[in-house]
């Protein structure tokens, strides 16, 4: 009995979109890609029946072609020794795949999109510019748990950026000099303060005694001001650790936790996700080798909707005119990405904004989002500040409060020493 090859419909299927390089014919090398994400390999193998390929090989659906490249981006052994030259044609593709291929399994998703590809002999050239999921695909995995809401709601701000920093310096600091700090940034006024990524569990300031002796701190200005303020400690580790300090922050009163997502791994978030009520910050360190060759890895957009399955509450997305080589460009539109639903108004995340962050970028950070659902995170921004940290925490505050009300710092500084001082001292080092 034969069977007729299934109809893929939009529901059953996710796409993806790629900028390839190659001096074959784009259209062979699409073919190529769609083949090796799903059905196929190089030749036609036993069993391979026209049907099965009717079922389950990814289809592809668009090619754009593009201005060519006068030479390639990547070395490629494999048309070398086919004494492969020029031109260097690109093309945008959009492959189809189906996701029974895939199923709710999030590495096998990971691994069907940007996985062999990046190793194709047909290319010297291929990004992961996109991915678009059906909204029945996107919520069989975790969604956010608190997301912008629940992280406005558990630190009581409204109306305006949660003003963040970073504890500096990353290292040195015992428990209880950390703990010090954290009270003064509390009585600054500070709503979040997190653990630098490279600062989880140092023998100097083991993660558990941290825990105790800033949670004391918290839970104590919390009951002289009825202020919360929340508290990402950096519990990056294996995943028996990562659960066993979530329910030590959690038992202490924490409210926050934050994992470095790249070095842990798509299925220990997600498993974290499942143990722990708490906010997952998501730090994205090492995303930099993923995307700064135009030619090469992923952009934010689709880096960002796969760690998004994993349930995480907040993404970072660095900053402008920041310390780090992404452009405001490429800053702005991952802060768009956070705040874009991949199928409901529920499932966005709050975007990090951090590197080199201060009272004097506020401006443009409005400017370029035109919203205060937002965390700006300024670590030398407000510790280094030349009058102390609290000055720096109250100069940032001033800052975003000149923006709101459209005044210009200069203006609003007259009045307001703290933001007056940050301008001369940050801003003569922009």
């Amino acid at each position: 009995m034969s069977t007729a090859p299934q109809q893929h419909t939009g529901d059953d299927m996710l796409e993806a979109d790629y900028l390839i390089e190659t001096p074959l014919d784009p259209a062979r090398v699409a073919d190529v890609m769609a083949g090796e994400q799903s059905s196929g390999t190089f030749v036609r193998v036993a069993n391979e029946s026209d049907a099965l390929r009717a079922r389950s090989r990814a289809t592809v659906l668009r090619i754009e072609q593009l201005d060519a490249a006068q030479q390639p981006s990547l070395p490629n052994a494999w048309l070398a020794r086919q004494r492969t030259t020029g031109p260097w044609r690109r093309a945008r593709v959009t492959l189809s795949f189906p996701l029974a291929n895939i199923g709710a399994n999030l590495p096998t998703l990971a691994a069907t999109v940007a996985g062999n590809l990046y190793d194709l002999g047909e290319v010297t050239g291929m990004r992961l510019l996109s991915l678009r999921l059906p909204a029945a695909y996107r919520a069989r995995f975790e969604m956010p748990r608190h997301g912008v809401k629940g992280t406005r709601a558990l630190t009581a701000v409204r109306d305006r950026p949660l003003i963040g920093t970073i504890i500096k310096p990353n290292v040195g600091l015992s428990a209880a000099e950390t703990a010090a700090l954290v009270r003064e940034l509390c009585e600054a006024g500070v709503d979040f303060i997190k653990d630098d990524e490279v600062c989880a569990n140092p023998q100097h300031a083991p993660l558990a005694e941290r825990v105790r002796a800033v949670m004391t701190e918290v839970r104590g200005y919390r009951e002289r001001s009825g202020r919360p303020v929340m508290v990402a400690f950096n519990i990056t580790d294996d995943l028996d650790a990562m659960r066993r300090h979530a329910d030590l922050v959690e038992q202490q009163g924490g409210s926050c936790v934050m994992a470095s997502i790249n070095w842990c791994g798509f299925s220990a978030i997600q498993t974290l996700r499942r143990a722990t009520p708490l906010v997952l910050h998501a730090h994205r360190n090492g995303y930099g080798m993923m995307s700064r060759d135009p030619a090469l890895g992923m952009s934010f957009q689709a880096y960002q909707t796969l760690w998004r399955l994993t349930g995480v509450d907040h993404m970072h997305v660095h900053g402008l005119a920041g310390k780090f080589a992404q452009s405001d460009v490429e800053v702005i539109e991952s802060a768009r990405d956070c705040a874009t639903p991949l199928a409901s108004a529920d499932d966005v995340v709050l975007p990090a904004f951090s590197s080199g962050q201060w009272a004097g970028t506020a401006q443009a950070t409005f400017d370029a989002v035109r919203s205060t659902d937002l965390l700006f995170m300024s670590g030398g921004g407000i510790l280094a500040h030349p009058d102390g940290p609290a000055a720096g925490v109250t100069s940032v505050r001033q800052a975003w409060a000149a923006v709101q009300a459209g005044t210009p710092l200069p203006v609003y500084a007259e009045h307001m020493p703290e933001l007056r001082r940050a301008l001369e001292f940050f801003g003569g080092r922009a």
